[in-house]
């Protein structure tokens, strides 16, 4: 069985995220909560984007003679060399990448954006770059918020981007074992709606969801909203097929278990592009939920929450867990009870007269079918109200839900608007999580105090393990002048508190170009050999995403 789901992106995302349309301007209360909480004196729509036409793009470095081969491999029609198409591909989401192109400069974009529609096709695509010394960089939805799809040409004569968009198909599903492949371009929509009339779902929904690929999934070994429930990228994954410079490379295996040595599928699960090319994956499926029930929980401090959520995960039934756990600190409910209009206001006021000044929320959402659901909650809900949790009710969850991927178009409107915002995630146990959010939250204000502007940061668990759970921090700040310099200086402190608090570099965002100085406190200096070597053996010219995962200098790579 083939289905095909073609998927397009328009121009109109160059500068920012997915589809403009569903993009909403700030209202008069958010503004106002802007201007306050940081002390920015004007806040109008003085930065847009520059025109498309005026971003400036290098000139093309392959010969001509390279392109007429990429042609004849993919074919003319598959081949992109003008400005907007390289443009787009000029890098990821974080918010220097969005910065640098909406002020005109997409200089290091890729000599040529190349759309292979079979494994094969990428195999010789390797080859050819092998051979002529050209870079590589596989690019899927073009995501990444940490420089992961940055275009760099290294020592190389140019660099080729392979964006997969043309191979999204759904290959297989087996219902019995409940597996399904998939060609590794497919869009997390097109998953859901290719698996829908089998009556499965992944049960994968980042953010980046409507945006992100399976192929990116995997290679930056993502978590979602709901992998409290339905598990880690990491841990749905079954087999992958990777095309190298070396030839292709499959690994993993569909029985449900085997001692057959280390386990190899994980050298290519978060590989970010470093090895090779994922063409093709096969995932572990669930079938689609009958019925969700939602809840909402107040508690009386961001400790006494996560204290709460430890609970749950340590003494209740592990099949009752929700699929989505997720806890704000004071600050993060403090925004979105300010932001939330009139309800959210008298929500507040309750919870002061309960004797919580400054709350904690929490969200929760159960899946399964519709007795088993609600019984689970039910049993979870005694589990919080031991631990101090106020509850209320289902909206809060239904609202959250509602809108849980649209804050990507909410930072395109900040930027516009001259505010500085970005995030970055990490991970510690339940005995270091306190001590881990306390110092990397100071760290970051410190950071973006540190030339004189006022701050804000709000900080979130999104994901919760036996041992621990997920830290992920938003914080904002007005746009400095140097920007580039002022984002360098917040994720440096963030990042050397991270590493000092024992945590880990990244939970979920993958290494890219933003984590990789930091690769040695968490694998060591001989992991980082490791990794080296199984590079050297995969890509031993060194062309695939040159400067990503591996801390090696770009002019010292093999």
């Amino acid at each position: 069985m083939v289905t095909n789901l073609t998927e397009s992106v328009s121009p109109s995302v160059w500068h920012g995220w997915g589809d403009p349309s569903h993009a909403r301007p700030l209202g008069a209360g958010a503004l106002e909560f802007l201007r306050s909480t940081l002390k920015l004196t004007s806040i109008d729509a003085g930065h847009p984007p520059v025109d498309l036409a005026d971003v400036r793009v290098g000139p093309v470095a392959l010969e001509e003679d390279d392109l007429d081969e990429i042609r004849a491999i993919v074919g003319t029609q598959h081949v992109a060399t003008d400005a907007v198409e390289r443009i787009l591909h000029a890098g990821g989401k974080s918010t220097p990448d969005l910065l640098r192109r909406r002020s005109g400069d997409a200089l290091e974009a890729p000599d040529a954006v190349v759309f292979p529609g079979r494994t094969e096709e990428v195999g010789q695509l390797l080859s050819l770059c092998v051979r002529r010394q050209l870079a590589v960089v596989a690019f899927g939805g073009g995501t990444s918020v940490v420089g992961g799809v940055e275009p760099l040409r290294g020592r190389f004569a140019g660099v080729v981007t392979l964006d997969m968009r043309r191979m999204n198909r759904l290959l297989q599903v087996d219902p019995v074992s409940r597996t399904a492949s998939f060609e590794a371009g497919i869009r997390g929509p097109a998953i859901e709606a290719a698996l829908a009339p089998h009556g499965f779902t992944l049960g994968h929904f980042p953010q980046s969801h409507q945006e992100a690929t399976l192929g990116g999934y995997v290679a930056t070994r993502s978590a979602g909203q709901a992998s409290t429930g339905y598990g880690r990228s990491d841990e749905l994954v079954k087999t992958v097929h990777l095309e190298t410079p070396a030839g292709p490379f499959d690994v993993g295996s569909l029985a449900p278990g085997t001692a057959a040595g280390p386990k190899l599928l994980d050298v290519v699960v978060g590989s970010e592009g470093t090895l090779g090319v994922i063409t093709a994956v096969t995932v572990k499926v669930s079938p689609t939920p009958e019925d969700k029930v939602y809840g909402s929980w107040s508690f009386p401090s961001f400790a006494a929450g996560a204290d709460a959520m430890r609970r749950l995960r340590h003494d209740g039934r592990l099949g009752d867990m929700p699929h989505v756990c997720r806890l704000s600190d004071t600050d993060e409910t403090a925004s979105t009870f300010k932001l939330g209009g009139w309800k959210t206001g008298l929500l507040s006021g309750y919870l002061a007269i309960r004797g919580q000044q400054t709350p904690a929320l929490s969200l929760f959402v159960w899946e399964g079918d519709r007795r088993g659901a609600s019984a689970r909650m039910r049993r979870s809900a005694r589990i919080l109200r031991r631990a101090g949790g106020i509850p209320l009710g289902p909206a809060p969850g239904k609202s959250w839900e509602h809108g849980r991927f649209s804050g990507p178009y909410l930072r395109d409107e900040l930027l516009t608007r001259g505010v500085y915002v970005e995030t970055l995630e990490t991970a510690a146990t339940w005995g270091q999580l306190e001590p881990t959010y306390q110092s990397v939250r100071r760290a970051i204000l410190d950071a973006l105090e540190a030339r004189g502007g006022a701050a804000h940061v709000q900080t979130h668990i999104s994901h919760v393990y036996s041992d621990g759970a997920s830290l992920y921090f938003t914080f904002l700040s007005g746009l400095e002048e140097d920007w580039l310099a002022q984002n360098a200086r917040v994720k440096e402190a963030a990042s050397n508190a991270i590493v000092a608090a024992g945590a880990t570099i990244t939970h979920h965002h993958a290494v890219g170009l933003d984590h990789a100085p930091y690769m040695g406190a968490e694998i060591g200096d001989l992991g980082i050999k490791v990794l080296a070597g199984i590079k050297n053996t995969l890509d031993p010219a060194g062309i695939m995403n040159p400067g990503k995962l591996i801390p090696t200098p770009l002019e010292t790579q093999p």
